[in-house]
């Protein structure tokens, strides 16, 4: 066997490699490619063929390559085969699955009659018991959904960005009619933004007339419940999110016939305004030229919220959360596909949640005395879980809803499942920073080795706001208050 063919062998074989160790097809590599440098850049086909060992790229293209994997061209030359087997699958964390024994106990009958008399005693409303399945649901299948993307995609033909004209044209389409309301809310802080009227009227808030991201995902928003469930009806009118925090807060009333049905159709036709807007092929390209930014979403005219959430659910990468959080202490929307634990969550409201979570500082001085309180920030963390240290980063951001009332949203990912996708010792690496964090009572200056395999996380993933957290110290969270790692004076 010559030396070119054995070099081909094992340059493909690591290419291979490092591609699917980052969740990335081949034209997902060659779009990353014509990014950097279109003119070296590598054709779908001609990747497959060095990936075959049946092609050797040019100089060019070998830097290239190796440049977009933070690698030097000689690495992929030698015959060491560190990347050739697939890293083994470690447990991320998240709930765990509880055995149903004995079975007769968890049967159907049974559980319809007990679980109506549970949420009654916990005081848990049936919407929040719902929203939990459906969180699980959606942790479960990592937020893929392709029979709703496909129906998005049909519908938009995968155009972005989408005018409010653009959508007002799509409803029409589809036989719906638009009308306008004035609201006179009782309160500042209470707003209905839209509600349906079977079986085609989609009556909107005119407060939104100037709020445009909103217009537009509201009719896109019943866009897919006409298409999906052919304007049956049975969908929850858009309330101010307040509402629903002021209800969490007072305790529930037990589970309605239809809560959970409403839930669900609430999720479906989010998840498809979502699709419609941002369509899974265009957005990932978007978010591949603009580093994952968050802010950039301004330019497709979507709000922040649909960027976290679309991104969650068209990256490569699969370790993410979201949350969507408001005072004092209420996650309205939650995603963790990383099973990052939880700091407190939609079934109740908790007065301690860890005030070292970058979204809950952020809560605490919603209005924020400097003029930072109220820039986007990003932050590494570290959480001991027993035996364990997990890292993660996160880019958070304080923003107001359409009645004007400040929340929190957060978008982060796991870090050691990428630092292991590039052949680091992602424990040795969490560590070090987890040692240097105790020294400094809970937040500390990242060690230079980690700092550096982190910058090429950041590269490798094309997520700019993780090397924009390495500008600042990392910082020790939990899971509560009362189970916090630093000495009691570091808390606050």
């Amino acid at each position: 066997m010559g030396t070119s063919v054995r070099q081909g062998h094992f340059l493909g074989a690591k290419l291979r490699s490092l591609r699917k160790r980052n969740g990335l097809t081949l034209d997902e590599l060659s779009a990353r490619c014509v990014q950097i440098d279109a003119k070296s850049a590598p054709s779908v086909s001609y990747l497959s063929m060095i990936e075959n060992g049946q092609r050797m790229p040019s100089d060019d293209m070998l830097a290239l390559l190796a440049g977009l994997f933070d690698k030097s061209p000689g690495w992929f030359l030698d015959q060491n085969t560190e990347l050739a087997a697939e890293p083994k699958r470690v447990a991320r964390g998240g709930l765990a699955a509880m055995p149903l024994e004995p079975a007769f106990l968890f049967s159907h009958d049974l559980l319809r009659n007990a679980l109506p008399e549970l949420l009654s005693q916990t005081a848990t409303t049936g919407k929040q018991f719902a929203q939990l399945l459906i969180r699980v649901w959606q942790e479960t299948r990592h937020n893929d959904f392709p029979d709703i993307e496909r129906a998005a995609e049909q519908v938009g033909d995968r155009r972005m960005p989408l005018s409010p004209a653009d959508l007002l044209a799509i409803c029409k389409r589809l036989g719906l009619q638009v009308r306008w309301f004035e609201a006179h809310e009782k309160s500042s802080r209470a707003m209905v933004r839209s509600r349906f009227e079977a079986p085609n009227i989609v009556w909107i808030n005119k407060r939104l007339e100037s709020q445009e991201p909103r217009l537009k995902y509201e009719l896109a928003f019943f866009a897919g419940h006409k298409i999906m469930h052919n304007g049956d009806g049975l969908v929850s009118a858009h309330e101010a999110t307040w509402n629903e925090v002021a209800e969490a807060a007072a305790g529930g009333a037990g589970m309605g016939p239809q809560d959970v049905l409403y839930a669900w159709r609430d999720f479906e036709c989010s998840f498809f305004a979502a699709a419609l807007m941002c369509p899974r092929a265009p957005f990932r390209r978007f978010l591949i030229r603009e580093g994952h930014s968050v802010e950039a979403g301004e330019r497709l005219g979507v709000t922040a919220a649909v960027m976290m959430r679309r991104m969650t659910s068209v990256s490569p990468y699969r370790h993410w959360h979201f949350f969507d959080a408001y005072p004092p202490g209420f996650l309205r929307a939650v995603y963790r596909a990383n099973g990052i634990p939880l700091p407190w969550g939609n079934m109740s409201v908790v007065p301690d949640p860890c005030p070292r979570w970058a979204v809950f500082r952020m809560l605490r001085n919603p209005a924020g005395t400097a003029k930072s309180a109220h820039k986007p920030r990003s932050q590494i963390s570290i959480m001991p879980l027993g035996d364990q240290t997990r890292m993660y980063c996160c880019h958070s951001m304080l923003t107001k809803d359409a009645a004007g009332v400040s929340h929190v949203l957060s978008v982060g990912v796991d870090l050691s499942p990428a630092l292991s996708a590039q052949g680091y010792d992602e424990a040795k690496l969490v560590d070090s920073v987890a040692q240097a964090c105790r020294k400094g009572a809970g937040d500390a200056p990242i060690p230079i080795d980690t700092k550096d395999a982190l910058r090429t996380v950041s590269k490798v993933l094309n997520i700019g706001w993780i090397a924009d957290a390495l500008t600042h110290d990392a910082t020790t969270i939990c899971s509560r208050s009362n189970h916090c790692p630093r000495p009691p004076h570091a808390c606050h």
